[in-house]
C-alpha cells in the first residue's frame, strides 16, 4: 500500500524525537504563521523540535508578529548537529585517565594508557549520527536558497527525511516527503488541511491564531488575487474554532515604524514605470538608508507595497548598491512564465521568497541601464 505524503508526514512526525525546522531569513507572516504551528504540534507531540530563522533579529514580519509567542528554541544557526568521535581500540591497553585543555586557537586531548604509548593503527575517527531524526523546510524553494545553512550542513539534507512545505510552482520537491501545493493560498492553508485532517485535537488556540495570522498575511486580508474560495472557507473554519480575526488584524495593520515609512517615500519618489512591460523599479541609494536608519532588509516590504498599489504591474524591482561597483537588485513578481524564465537563466538566484540578480557597474546611473537590459532581454 503506497502512503500519501500527508500520511508519511503524519508517521514521520509522530515517530521523531528530535525535530529541524528551517524557514528562510526573509520570511513573511505566512511562513512564520506555519513554522509556529509546526512547532506547537511537535512540542504537543512530545517531540524536541529546533527552529531555524537566519537574522530572525532583523526580520521585520516577525516584529508585527510579536503577539505570538515566539518558539523557545529559536536559533539563527544550526549548530551542534553531529558529534565527531575519536574511537581507541582497548583491547590490549586501557585508558587510565583523558584530560581536556583549550587553548586560544586549539584544543588538546589528552589520553593516558595503562602503559607505553598507543600506536597510531589503535584510534580512529568516527562520525556520529545527526541529532536530528527530522527536517521539516517551509517556503523554502531548494536546498542551495538556503545559503549558508545548506553550505555548512549539506549531509543533513542526504542522511535525514526531509518534509518540503511550500505552495510555490517554482518548489523543485527536494524533499523525500513533498507538501507541495500550487493551487493553495498559502503555506499556512497547506498545515490547516494536514493538521485538521491528522491532528485536530492537537489544534489548538495558538495553532489557530498563528495560521489565521499566516493566511490574512499572504491574502493581504483576503484582498490578494490568491485568494481563493477554499482559502475563505478554512479562514471561517478557524474563526469559528476561535482564532480572532479582528485581535490579529489589529496587530498586523497597525501603524507602522516610522522608519519604513521614510523609504516607502525615498522609493517612491524615485519609482519609474514602464507600462508596455508592466515593469517597475525603483533606487535606493546608501544616503537613503542612512537618512532613514533602515537597511536592505526592508526592501522586500517596501516590494509588496509598491506592488499593492500597481494592480496593474507585473514586476517589481528594488535596485541598491551592496559592494563597491556590484549592486543588487530585488525582484518581486507572481507571474509564473517570468518567474520560470528568470529561474531558468543563470543570472537571476532565488533567495528565500524573492528573485534576485546582481550588475557590475561604476554608479547607480550606469547599474540602472545594465539592471533594465537584463530585465527586458529576459521579459522578451
Amino acid at each position: 500500500m503506497v502512503l500519501t505524503s500527508e500520511e508519511q508526514f503524519a508517521r514521520i512526525i509522530k515517530k521523531s524525537q528530535n525535530i529541524l525546522i528551517l524557514i528562510p531569513s526573509n520570511a513573511d507572516g505566512d511562513i512564520i504563521g506555519s513554522a509556529w504551528s509546526i512547532y506547537n504540534l511537535s512540542k504537543q507531540l512530545g517531540n524536541n523540535p529546533t527552529l531555524i530563522f537566519p537574522q530572525w533579529k532583523k526580520n521585520i514580519a516577525l516584529k508585527k508578529f510579536s503577539f505570538l509567542d515566539t518558539p523557545s528554541n529559536l536559533q539563527e544557526k544550526i549548530t551542534g548537529a553531529q558529534d565527531f568521535v575519536l574511537s581507541f581500540n582497548t583491547q590490549h591497553k586501557k585508558i587510565i585517565d583523558t584530560k581536556v585543555e583549550q587553548k586560544e586557537n586549539e584544543l588538546r586531548i589528552y589520553v593516558t594508557p595503562e602503559y607505553g604509548s598507543f600506536d597510531p593503527r589503535d584510534f580512529s575517527f568516527i562520525p556520529s549520527v545527526f541529532h536530528y531524526d527530522l527536517v521539516i523546510t517551509i517556503g523554502i524553494p531548494d536546498k542551495e536558497s538556503l545559503g549558508e545553512i545548506y553550505e555548512k550542513n549539506p549531509d543533513i539534507f542526504y542522511e535525514i527525511p526531509v518534509v518540503n512545505i511550500d505552495y510555490h510552482s517554482h518548489n523543485d520537491n527536494f524533499g523525500q516527503i513533498n507538501l507541495v501545493n500550487v493551487v493553495a493560498s498559502s503555506n499556512s492553508e497547506i498545515v490547516y488541511l494536514f493538521l485538521e485532517k491528522y491532528f485536530s485535537q492537537n489544534i489548538n488556540h495558538f495553532i489557530l491564531h498563528s495560521l489565521l495570522s499566516g493566511i490574512i498575511s499572504a491574502t493581504n486580508s483576503f484582498q490578494r488575487k490568491n485568494t481563493t474560495p477554499r482559502s475563505l472557507q478554512i479562514s471561517a473554519q478557524l474563526i469559528e474554532k476561535g482564532a480572532d480575526q479582528q485581535e490579529i488584524i489589529r496587530h498586523l495593520y497597525k501603524t507602522q515604524p516610522l522608519s519604513l515609512l521614510k523609504l516607502w517615500g525615498k522609493a517612491m519618489s524615485k519609482l519609474k514605470y514602464d507600462d508596455g512591460l508592466g515593469l517597475a523599479w525603483t533606487i535606493i541609494t546608501l544616503e537613503d538608508f542612512i537618512q532613514t536608519r533602515t537597511q536592505p532588509y526592508y526592501l522586500p516590504e517596501i516590494l509588496t507595497k509598491i506592488q499593492n498599489n500597481y494592480s496593474n504591474g507585473k514586476v517589481f524591482i528594488a535596485i541598491f548598491q551592496e559592494k563597491s561597483q556590484k549592486f543588487k537588485l530585488f525582484i518581486k513578481t507572481t507571474v509564473p512564465n517570468i518567474i520560470e524564465k528568470m529561474i531558468n537563466n543563470s543570472r537571476f538566484q532565488e533567495e528565500n521568497n524573492l528573485i534576485v540578480a546582481y550588475v557590475s557597474a561604476s554608479n547607480l546611473e550606469e547599474a540602472e541601464k545594465e539592471a533594465l537590459q537584463l530585465i527586458k532581454n529576459t521579459l522578451n
